[in-house]
């Protein structure tokens, strides 16, 4: 029995007596026989029940939700007080076509010239392709989308022959593939391109619906119990730009988990160091934008799946508010902690691709009700920065960015603060943002917040699909998580969004002395696989610890985030750095993220697993 704790209502919480501790998980790490063996004593009537109640009491589980009193009412999903206007910003209307949104954010991107890329210093330091490289090239007519497709056909072919098996897509059709690229070069030939992304290549993680590819969420079921009969909302309006949809790509199995290990279709490797997990859930989004084949990917991000991959494979990703984007048409569009985001390899791709499938469900608009406080108008646009103006660069200077320096120092290497430390210097240094000294109370109560929010909602949309042996045929580390999440009561659900709604008035105060909250993406870099997890997969709640550790608080809070790559440790693995914004707030995170891109972060480095499909090179 636990002795009963009462917490201070939020709003007389003393700041000044907040201690950072450390988190330090309790489980064991285990791959191969000893998983299997695990997953069978945590299946067991009895047995099993006993094992999760151990690791709850070890982990304090039980003591911060079942043994304390917790003064504030649930916030069941994320609910945010009316937000000052941003600064030199464009607003998109989301009533409008995905075409004219993507027009119209296009306008306002930073001046650019590919024609001097195009035929640049081959000399010259590693950069990606940018969406406008590829529309240049297919306006000049030095190549078309379908010899560009004929490429991407190559490159996949030979990673569907490698052994073991590292898939980036698990469901693809060359056939379709061609079609989508004729029909690009067709328009393209006539003069008439849908929108900048006509003719660019995306990948679309597999819980999100594709048609007619099935959706399987990376399990080997999911698609015999639900059809696919038409593309998610957030594809379909990529897909009216004329964006060319390449297939499913491979993630780490429903999502439940953050190293992207996959034991029934190969886990996708980094494309820095294919030793290593690319980070997930979204492995193979992060890592076929990484390795140069498509230009963006749509990941989701329920715990960092779109951020903790984008930072470990030295991409661009962001997650945008809470209902921002439709979630209609995925696996996961019933949950509060989830978006649908873009992964691309500039901050300028990653807001034509936002600006392409933007726009909350019909349901979302009502309940969420996004308000400025300058007009109290309802439903808010979104916006995006509007880069040439005047106004943006003195936005810049007055930034006040939040740092809670012992939270921010908590990594697993100083590699990766000192390069994010380095970063915030020239912040100040060549644009005047300012740092200023935060503290962020109950980080350990938001995480197990998070867990019991994700892990029982994940849980209730699964449950009526586990029967007739189809969870049996689930990866033993989906069975681990899901066999935890089964030892959560109501009550604790409960607790769990009396502490959200804590959480988001610590956060709410915060804003009002901040700007932004700056962290780094992960508390690691990217990890070995071990050889023996390649079969059978593994549980490392450790490594997950320290991969999630900046993660959450835009999840369960359903902030904006975005992750923005600054450098390479000592072993040449990427690291980002995350951007937390106030509530609809994503132009600025976006505008600081491309600020830091362009003077701030080191030269990039091309991937050792890298292919320029646009070029042939």
């Amino acid at each position: 029995m636990g002795n009963k704790r009462v917490m201070l209502p939020a709003s007389e919480v003393d700041l000044t007596a907040v201690t950072y501790i450390p988190e330090n998980i309790q489980a064991p790490h285990l791959t191969g026989f000893w998983l299997k063996l695990f997953v069978k004593f945590v299946e067991a009537p009895g047995v099993g029940s006993l094992i999760m109640n151990h690791l709850k009491n070890e982990n304090k589980i039980d003591e911060k939700l079942k043994y304390t009193v917790i003064p504030e009412g649930p916030m069941f999903k994320p609910e945010f007080p009316p937000q000052e206007p941003e600064p030199a910003v464009v607003s998109l209307e989301e009533d409008v076509r995905p075409e004219d949104r993507v027009g119209l954010a296009l306008k306002y991107l930073p001046e650019y010239d590919p024609a001097s890329n195009w035929s640049g210093d081959s000399s010259a330091p590693f950069r990606y392709w940018k969406i406008r490289d590829y529309a240049y090239a297919y306006r000049s007519k030095f190549t078309t989308p379908s010899m560009v497709a004929e490429r991407f056909i190559s490159a996949i072919e030979e990673f569907n022959s490698k052994n073991p098996a590292a898939p980036l897509l698990i469901s693809f059709d060359p056939d379709e593939l061609r079609k989508q690229a004729a029909a690009s070069t067709q328009r393209f030939e006539q003069g008439n391109p849908l929108s900048i992304l006509d003719g660019t290549f995306m990948a679309i993680k597999d819980d999100i619906d594709c048609y007619p590819h099935p959706s399987k969420g990376a399990t080997t079921w999911m698609h015999e119990v639900r059809e696919v009969t038409k593309d998610a909302v957030s594809v379909s309006r990529l897909r009216s730009c004329g964006a060319i949809l390449v297939g499913k790509a491979n993630m780490h199995e429903l999502g439940l988990g953050t190293t992207g290990n996959n034991a029934n279709y190969g886990t996708t490797r980094n494309p820095h160091d294919p030793e290593r997990y690319t980070g997930g859930s979204s492995s193979g989004p992060a890592a076929i934008v990484a390795s140069g084949l498509c230009s963006a990917a749509l990941g989701t991000d329920g715990g960092g799946s779109v951020r903790i991959p984008s930072s470990l494979c030295g991409v661009v990703g962001l997650k945008s508010t809470y209902g921002r984007t439709d979630m209609t048409g995925s696996l996961c569009d019933d949950g509060t902690v989830e978006i649908i985001g873009p992964i691309a390899t500039t901050v300028e791709d990653t807001i034509l691709v936002y600006a392409a499938i933007l726009g909350p469900s019909p349901a979302d608009r009502i309940s969420l009700r996004p308000v400025r406080l300058e007009t109290t108008k309802e439903c808010s646009l979104p916006c995006v920065p509007n880069f040439p103006s005047r106004e943006s660069s003195r936005s810049l200077e007055s930034l006040r960015l939040g740092k809670y320096t012992e939270w921010f120092n908590d990594v697993f290497s100083t590699d990766i603060s000192d390069k994010c430390e380095n970063v915030l210097s020239q912040l100040s240094e060549k644009h005047g943002c300012k740092t200023v000294e935060i503290v962020i109370p109950e980080l350990h109560e938001m995480r197990i917040a998070h867990i019991v929010s994700i892990g029982s909602e994940s849980l209730c949309s699964l449950n009526p699909d586990c029967g007739d042996g189809r969870g049996a045929r689930l990866t033993y580390d989906t069975r681990t998580n899901l066999a935890f999440f089964r030892s959560f009561t109501a009550a604790d659900y409960v607790a769990a969004q009396r502490l959200r709604r804590r959480l988001m008035y610590f956060h709410m105060e915060i804003f009002k002395k901040v700007d932004i909250i700056v962290t780094p993406t992960t508390g690691m870099t990217a990890p070995r696989i071990p050889p023996t997890a390649l079969k059978v997969g593994e549980t490392d709640l450790q490594v997950s610890g320290n991969l999630m550790r900046f993660i959450i608080t835009a999840n369960l809070l359903g902030l904006p985030a975005v992750t923005v790559p600054v450098g390479y440790d000592k072993q040449g693995l990427p690291i980002g750095m995350q951007l937390i914004g106030r509530p609809w707030c994503e132009a600025s995170i976006l505008r600081l993220a491309a600020a830091i891109e362009e003077t701030c972060a080191e030269p990039k480095k091309k991937p050792l697993q890298y292919y320029d499909i646009l070029k042939g090179n």
